[in-house]
């Protein structure tokens, strides 16, 4: 099988239902972003930490839940959704990580070592992708909700992890001048 078909040269992609939409609908650039989000997930890794690495993979399979889950406007009962024990498994995490860190009593900058300041960038995405997730909820009837929870979770999370990578390898957060 080749990686190319050329059905999308026009303009159109596949839903998973197989409907036909245009590539810049906002179902399309929703988790076209959350894509972003988990190709920069995979680059901070390996962050040279076992356990955030493990983390990190399990968000990565966490992000083609998401992505599933918006590309199929009509899911069945065992398609692929995001569900509440996602959003869990994240607070567990930041919780978990948050009691080896420092409390946050102000503002930093998105900074630090290679690793935390690329899972910075990708909490950036993550943000961005959230706000594309509600557009696209916002245009669309029955987008699952929890998904979009689990994006905001994930964008403290990431914030979260960068913090302890930082903290880890020594680095000293920042704050901004006001």
């Amino acid at each position: 099988m080749t990686i190319y078909t050329g059905r999308g040269d026009q303009g159109q992609t596949d839903l998973r239902n197989m409907e036909r939409v245009s590539k810049d609908s906002r179902r399309i650039e929703a988790y076209g972003t959350v894509d972003e989000v988990n190709a920069l997930v995979g680059v901070v890794r390996p962050t040279g930490h076992d356990d955030i690495d493990e983390k990190l993979r399990v968000i990565q399979n966490h992000l083609h839940i998401v992505q599933a889950d918006f590309a199929n406007p009509s899911p069945d009962e065992d398609d692929p959704r995001i569900q509440e024990s996602h959003v869990e498994t994240l607070e567990d995490l930041i919780d978990e990580a948050d009691a080896e860190l420092d409390p946050l009593e102000s503002f930093i900058l998105p900074s630090g070592s290679e690793p935390g300041a690329k899972l910075h960038h990708a909490r950036a995405v993550c943000r961005r992708a959230e706000r594309r997730c509600v557009s696209f909820a916002a245009e669309e009837a029955g987008v699952n909700e929890t998904a979009i929870i689990y994006l905001n979770r994930l964008s403290d999370a990431l914030f979260t992890l960068a913090r302890l990578v930082n903290k880890r390898e020594g680095v000293r957060e920042e704050n901004p001048d006001y």
